[in-house]
C-alpha cells in the first residue's frame, strides 16, 4: 500500500483523501446555487403566468394538453375523441351534446402525432377511463406517414399516470424532465397561447377539451405534398380498432375535409386519396368499425380553412354537427357494418 501511494505521488495523481475541503464547499455550494436559483426561475415564471407545464414529451402543445387533462378532468366521459391536431382543433363537444343531451365527450387528441402515436395515447385513455363506450379518430393524410421514424411512446405512461391521474406534485417532474432551453423559449409565449394572443397557435381548452382556432384570417396551404403512406401506420389503427372490436366498444374513423386547392396542387389525379381512403377501409375490414370520409362527403366552402388541413372553429362547429349524425353514442351496436359513407 505503501509503495502503490508512493508511486501514485510519482506519477502525479491526486489523493482523494487529501482534496482540499474549500474545493468540495464551492463544488456543492455551487450545486446547491443552481438548484436554488433554478427553482426559484420556476416560481417567478408561475407568479407571471408564464410557466410552461413539465416537460413530458418536450412539446408544449401536447404538454399543455397533459396539464389540461390534470386541472380539468371530463367526469365519467362516455365518448373518446383520439387523433391529432385535426381531431383536438375540427371537434366541439358541445356539438354533440346538443345532438345527445347527457353525452360526455372527452377530446382525447394531441397536436402533431402520428397514428401509431394517437393509437398510443387512445390504449393509456382507454385504461384509464373505463366509461368511455365509445371511440372516435379523426385522420389526415399526414398523421400516416412517417409512423417508422416516430417513437410510439410520446411520454411516460407511469410519470403521466401520476401527474395527470394522481394529481403528483408538478415540482420534481421539472428536474426529472430537466430541458432549460425549451423551457426558457416556451416561458416566452405560453402565457399569450393560452390568453389566445397568437393566433394560429392558441392553447386554449373548452370543458371537453377541445382547442378551437377561432380566427378569420388564414395562413395560405401552408403543407406541402406529402411523404409516402407508411404500412406500420394502418398496422397501428388496426391495433386499435381490434381492441376496441374485441371489447364491444364502437369506433369511428373520420377522414377530415381537405383544402380542396391543396388537393388540386398536391394530388391532381387524386390518386394519394384514393390510396388514403383504401388503406383506411382495408385496415378496418375485419372489424366492426365505421368509416366516413367526410372529405368526399361533406362540403364546405375554401374560406372554412385557415390552411390546407386545418378548419376554423366556426366550421368546425359545422363540421362537428354532421358528423353527430353518424355517432351513435351510449349505444353499443356490434352489428354495424364497416362502411364508407
Amino acid at each position: 500500500m505503501k509503495q502503490s501511494a508512493e508511486s501514485a505521488k510519482k506519477e502525479g495523481t491526486t489523493d482523494p483523501a487529501k482534496v482540499p475541503p474549500g474545493y468540495l464547499l464551492s463544488l456543492f455550494g455551487g450545486m446547491f446555487g443552481a438548484l436554488a436559483a433554478f427553482c426559484l426561475l420556476l416560481f417567478g415564471l408561475q407568479a407571471t403566468n408564464n410557466l410552461p407545464p413539465p416537460a413530458f414529451s418536450n412539446s408544449l402543445c401536447l404538454d399543455e394538453k397533459l396539464d389540461f387533462l390534470r386541472e380539468h378532468p371530463v367526469t365519467a366521459p362516455d365518448l373518446l375523441v383520439v387523433g391529432s391536431s385535426v381531431a383536438w382543433r375540427h371537434f366541439d363537444g358541445a356539438a354533440i351534446v346538443e345532438h345527445f343531451p347527457g353525452a360526455k365527450p372527452l377530446n382525447g387528441a394531441f397536436c402533431g402525432l402520428h397514428a401509431n402515436q394517437s393509437v398510443y395515447v387512445a390504449n393509456w385513455l382507454l385504461d384509464r377511463e373505463p366509461t368511455v363506450r365509445q371511440v372516435l379518430m379523426i385522420v389526415d393524410p399526414q398523421d400516416f406517414t412517417g409512423c417508422w421514424k416516430a417513437s410510439n411512446a410520446v411520454f411516460d405512461r407511469n410519470d403521466v399516470d401520476q401527474y395527470v391521474y394522481g394529481h403528483a406534485s408538478r415540482w420534481g417532474y421539472y428536474m426529472r424532465y430537466f430541458a432549460p432551453g425549451s423551457l426558457m423559449r416556451n416561458a416566452l409565449n405560453v402565457k399569450d397561447q393560452r390568453a389566445n394572443l397568437i393566433e394560429f397557435d392558441p392553447l386554449v381548452f373548452d370543458r371537453f377539451g377541445d382547442g378551437p382556432l377561432d380566427t378569420k384570417n388564414s395562413r395560405g396551404l401552408l403543407y406541402g405534398q406529402p411523404e409516402e403512406l407508411d404500412p406500420g401506420c394502418f398496422n397501428a389503427l388496426q391495433s386499435l380498432a381490434s381492441r376496441l372490436n374485441r371489447e364491444g366498444r364502437p369506433f369511428t374513423v373520420v377522414s377530415t375535409p381537405l383544402h380542396p386547392d391543396w388537393k388540386a396542387k398536391e394530388d391532381p389525379s387524386g390518386v394519394f386519396l384514393e390510396k388514403f381512403d383504401s388503406e383506411l377501409i382495408e385496415a378496418l375490414k375485419t372489424t366492426q368499425a365505421q368509416y366516413w370520409n367526410a372529405d368526399k362527403e361533406w362540403r364546405t366552402a375554401r374560406t372554412s380553412f385557415i390552411d390546407a388541413i386545418h378548419l376554423r372553429w366556426s366550421a368546425a362547429q359545422a363540421f362537428s354537427t354532421a358528423l353527430a349524425q353518424r355517432l351513435h353514442v351510449g349505444q353499443v351496436n356490434q352489428d354495424r357494418p364497416l362502411t364508407s359513407r
